[in-house]
């Protein structure tokens, strides 16, 4: 009777970790919409060109008096999101891990996010300090919101369950990038048909990405569960913005196997995050390739990913996570040095290109995600993933330095493309040093048969 009790518990208790694992694949499906239509598509033309059409006679804007080349505008904006986002996400983690209530503060984050993107509907005429201010506030929110999403990983899933779980958060993302892209790429493309402006048309893509965000959070929001996690004492009371990095640092450095491993992250993460930025430029300036072309390829790179983070997820489960995510940076490293002898004018060949990293883009960063959600210490979670949220968006930008740098000095688009190399084998070869099974065991965290 005893047996049959514990058993029905355990199967109960099953239930109802898949059913939170099924909310928490939804906030992927909620906020990805953003990276895809509003930052890679949309928002960067359209922004831009408000800019301009409020620029002085020189083609400067100036934001609080300052000058400002108007084709700037948005990248500055992006890298003041970036500054946002890391003064603000240590301070969140830690608040997070030390109350336990990080479905609040999702939900805070969430909201914010989504209530600025849709406010994007009324960026129009020469209204780019408004849009500035918007990008600033739906990136950096973004940004705090997926750091609290990916630090439930590790609580909601056993270890034996990372990999899969941590891939199917990833593949749906990509769907819902891919479903909603289509749907306002067609708003775009045929806007005449629909009696709008292609102004109007952007303005109702950028606000549908911040309304699909707000509703599809709801699931997660009703699933997901606070959990209340003793926290090891370090001394640090929650402290502001960048002296609370500075303690998690300090914190980090008493488990340096985990610092080895976000320092491989950091790295090969950098060259992947630059390859899809500069892909486009790649495309477009060194193979002669037109916009058309580079949608559907970025389309391709979506549908794809979803098939590449569930297929690199089954890897995972025979050969395991670290031996997976080294197989992905060898096929990264092959893929560039296909990209370098493209020919121009080839659309097929380019569209193969998209096709490869597509296949290696969601499993490398799915997996990436479920092996450190390992090397978190036990009620550090929110604090541990601030540090890997900035390592995936607030470091990356040596990647474009060496990009630009190798085209200033050689001219050629395919040197710059080539010279990534270097992140992907710097990367393979500083992870293929780390003791996973040591470094989880440090942690506190029990050791998977397979990893």
């Amino acid at each position: 009777m005893g047996t049959d009790t514990v058993r029905t518990d355990e199967a109960d208790e099953a239930a109802d970790r898949r059913r939170e694992q099924r909310g928490w694949y939804f906030y992927d499906w909620a906020c990805s919409v953003y990276s895809t239509s509003v930052l890679t598509v949309f928002l960067g033309p359209y922004l831009t060109e408000v800019a301009k059409s409020a620029a002085d006679p020189e083609g400067y804007v100036h934001p609080l008096g300052i000058p400002v080349r108007a084709g700037s505008f948005f990248a500055y904006s992006v890298s003041l999101s970036v500054i946002v986002a890391v003064v603000v996400m240590p301070l969140v983690g830690a608040a997070a891990d030390r109350t336990g209530r990080k479905k609040p503060l999702l939900a805070a984050a969430a909201y914010v996010g989504a209530t600025a993107t849709a406010g994007m509907f009324f960026l129009d005429g020469d209204r780019y300090l408004l849009g500035g201010v918007l990008l600033v506030v739906a990136n950096a929110a973004q940004s705090v919101a997926m750091m609290l999403y990916n630090s439930y990983l590790p609580q909601i899933a056993p270890p034996e369950e990372r990999d899969a779980v941590s891939s199917r958060g990833w593949a749906f993302g990509y769907a819902s990038g891919s479903l909603v892209l289509v749907a306002n790429l067609v708003l775009f493309t045929s806007h005449d048909s629909f009696g709008l402006s292609e102004g109007m048309a952007v303005r109702i893509c950028l606000a549908s990405a911040g309304l699909w965000w707000g509703a599809f959070a709801l699931i997660p929001l009703r699933r997901l569960r606070d959990r209340r996690t003793p926290v090891a004492d370090t001394g640090e009371a929650t402290a502001p913005g960048l002296r609370q990095l500075a303690a998690t640092v300090r914190d980090m450095r008493r488990h340096p196997l985990t610092l080895a491993f976000l320092l491989a992250y950091l790295i090969y993460n950098d060259g992947i995050q630059t390859v899809i930025s500069q892909a486009s430029v790649y495309g477009s300036e060194e193979l002669d390739l037109g916009q058309s072309t580079l949608i559907v390829a970025v389309l391709l790179v979506q549908v794809l990913a979803v098939c590449g983070a569930l297929g690199m997820g089954r890897l995972a489960r025979r050969y395991g996570a670290k031996r997976t995510i080294l197989g992905s940076l060898v096929a990264w490293t092959l893929i560039l040095s296909v990209g370098y002898f493209l020919p121009a004018g080839a659309p097929v060949w380019f569209f193969v290109l998209a096709g490869g990293i597509g296949l290696v883009l969601g499993g490398s960063q799915a997996l990436s995600r479920s092996l450190f959600s390992h090397l978190v210490p036990p009620g550090k979670e929110a604090e541990y993933f601030s540090a890997y949220e900035m390592s995936d968006r607030g470091m990356s930008w040596l990647g474009p330095l060496l990009f630009g740098l190798t085209y200033q000095l050689t001219g050629s688009y395919r040197d710059a493309i080539i010279s990534l190399v270097l992140f992907f084998v710097l990367g393979f070869a500083l992870l293929a040093r780390v003791p996973v099974r040591r470094a989880i065991g440090d942690a506190g965290n029990p050791v998977p048969e397979r990893i």
